[in-house]
């Protein structure tokens, strides 16, 4: 019974919070319809945004809050894509400095790719060039897909240090140090990491990539909002990637990339060649099998069922498909020039309820003599002598660079991408080797644009898709070593009264216990009153039977007590009475 109880209970419970979910989820709903734009509209006064600037060593540090940054700081690609058709050749995508386009930020500004299905490309050179030596690499910049992302990229490429660079000429041939950021096409979501190495033996230049993350990608370029992208490179040949502060790729310089920094020290010599007794056939046709006699190659794999019988019913003068009877020839049909005319074939109604019209023929079966081609078992082959391999030898191109973290110097900043979407809006690009000054940028620049993005004005969507404000309140409640003592009071606190009102309701009793319980507090109460139930008439019958000789007794005795000094006094007045009154004076006397 209290089982039953208790799963009651709980279905009770996880109803009303269905329905509370449900009833507050339509209550967001309504009010976010009613009043989205007026939340929108007071979270943006709320955010108090200045253009920030960095606090530490930085190497360029971009917020483009200046309208004036396009020609004087960034530069315009004039140039031409090489082997590509003239029409297309021009890096004539357009490119704007301009508030974001939902939601913007007063003061907040960002460089805006403009065009689609145009090249662009656009850079600026470093405060000063970083060179790889005992400090981390950080690249960090935050990117909003205003209107999606069909096919394109919105990566970073950081420019090998030239004293020479022209940024104007700026291509995708223009030597690159590391290429990061999101990349689309299709179905195919990436998130680069490459970085150029330099061959030791012949100085050459190959790209290695990172292996791909296995975590999804594809929100990042379907949601419309900010994300930030950085890039850290340590100088133990370590490196990890993060997306809105969530590390979704980290790995090893010499081990994880593609192909490998360094080659194998041994191939395959490209010269040797199989030997022809060499023998790779694991299993082999028995030669001593022979063919069965009765063995018949040439039989069909199907013939005519003989037993076959035409159905019941079939019309065998009824023609499968004929001409519609309703069909007329068109007007303009010129049968010198179209030919006779024909009506169109239509299924023959009189075939509906039959089991078939025209011609009958028996149905093909199985046949029950075919055995097929016939081909000898197999049996190991007694010349086998395995798979075979050339042999190894030393790697003419082989070298080992224990440091692959030693790139080339870093001199520019540049954005080259085509793209199937426009206006992709690029933004708060830091370059540093500090994780506090990325850290303090970021809070300053990106963490104002992504609250408000998720702020009360989206705050259905936010319900349904945690964003970044958990991940700042994680970073904080990571260092409030206090608040885990808290949260854990607050949080198990309802968790407490919850089942201990649920351990009461349980331990109620049924409708069984209770009638018993009423039944002994019946009895107790008889029991008081001197009530006799059947029981305990019975049992007091027996005491009376078995000791009412003794109470007799005991009754006589007490009687006899009290009515002795009584009997004392009669008699002594008696006494007096009958004497003299000389005796009576002498007994005065």
């Amino acid at each position: 019974m209290r089982t039953s109880k208790m799963k009651i209970s709980l279905a009770l419970v996880s109803c009303v919070l269905l329905v509370c979910v449900v009833n507050a989820e339509d209550a967001v709903v309504e009010e976010v319809t009613d009043s989205s734009s007026e939340k929108a509209a007071s979270a943006i006064e709320k955010v108090q945004y200045v253009s920030p600037e960095p606090d530490g060593d930085v190497y360029l540090a971009e917020h483009f809050d200046n309208p004036e940054a396009i020609g004087t700081k960034w530069v315009k690609s004039q140039a031409k894509k090489e082997g590509t058709d003239e029409s297309l050749a021009k890096y004539d995508g357009l490119w704007a400095i301009e508030p974001a386009s939902k939601e913007p930020i007063p003061g907040d500004l960002g460089l805006v790719m403009k065009s689609k299905a145009k090249h662009a490309a656009i850079s600026a050179l470093l405060e000063k060039p970083f060179h790889f030596t005992d400090k981390p690499l950080i690249v960090q910049y935050d990117v909003t897909l205003q209107n999606g992302q069909e096919c394109g990229g919105a990566y970073l490429k950081l420019l090998q240090y030239d004293k020479e660079m022209r940024l104007s000429q700026f291509t995708d041939k223009t030597p690159y140090t590391i290429m990061f950021g999101p990349d689309k096409c299709g179905n195919d979501h990436k998130l680069h990491f490459i970085f150029q190495h330099k061959n030791p033996k012949n100085e050459s230049f190959e790209e290695k990539h990172a292996k791909k993350p296995s975590t999804k990608l594809d929100e990042y370029f379907s949601d419309k909002k900010p994300h930030l992208y950085r890039l850290q490179v340590y100088p133990d040949n370590t490196f990890d990637v993060s997306v809105d502060y969530k590390i979704i790729n980290k790995g090893s310089l010499l081990e994880d990339m593609v192909p490998p920094v360094n080659p194998p020290s041994e191939i395959d010599d490209p010269e040797d060649r199989m030997p022809s007794d060499w023998d790779e056939r694991e299993k082999i046709p028995d030669p001593a099998a022979v063919k069965p006699e009765d063995w018949d190659e040439d039989a069909p794999e199907q013939v005519i069922d003989e037993n076959a019988v035409k159905p019941s019913g079939w019309l065998e003068d009824e023609e499968i498909m004929i001409p519609d009877p309703t069909a007329v020839m068109p007007d303009d049909w010129d049968e010198e020039m179209d030919g006779t005319w024909e009506a169109p074939l239509i299924e023959n109604p009189a075939c509906e309820s039959a089991p078939g019209c025209g011609k009958w023929t028996p149905p093909m079966m199985p046949n029950p003599e075919f055995k097929g081609k016939w081909r000898a078992p197999l049996i190991d082959n007694p010349n086998y002598r395995g798979k075979w391999r050339p042999k190894k030898i030393p790697n003419p191109e082989y070298y080992f660079d224990p440091n692959p973290f030693h790139m080339s110097s870093i001199g520019a900043v540049g954005i080259e991408v085509w793209s199937m979407s426009d206006n992709i809006l690029f933004d708060n690009v830091i370059v540093t080797d500090e994780k506090d000054v990325a850290d303090q940028w970021a809070a300053a620049t990106f963490d104002i644009k992504r609250e408000l993005v998720d702020s009360d004005g989206n705050i259905l969507e936010r319900m349904r898709q945690p964003t970044h404000w958990i991940q700042r309140l994680g970073r904080w409640m990571n260092n409030s070593d206090w608040f885990w003592h808290a949260y854990g009071l607050v949080t198990l606190s309802p968790v407490y009264l919850f089942f201990g009102f649920l351990f009461w309701w349980v331990r109620q009793p049924s409708e069984e216990e209770d009638e018993e319980k009423k039944a002994q507090a019946a009895a107790a109460a008889a029991k008081k009153s001197d009530a006799l139930t059947p029981d305990d008439e019975a049992i007091e019958a027996e005491a009376d039977v078995e000791g009412s000789g003794e109470e007799e007794q005991e009754e006589m005795e007490a009687e006899e007590e009290e009515t002795a000094p009584l009997i004392e006094e009669k008699v002594v007045a008696d006494a007096d009475k009958s004497s003299s009154p000389r005796r009576r004076k002498s007994r005065k006397e």
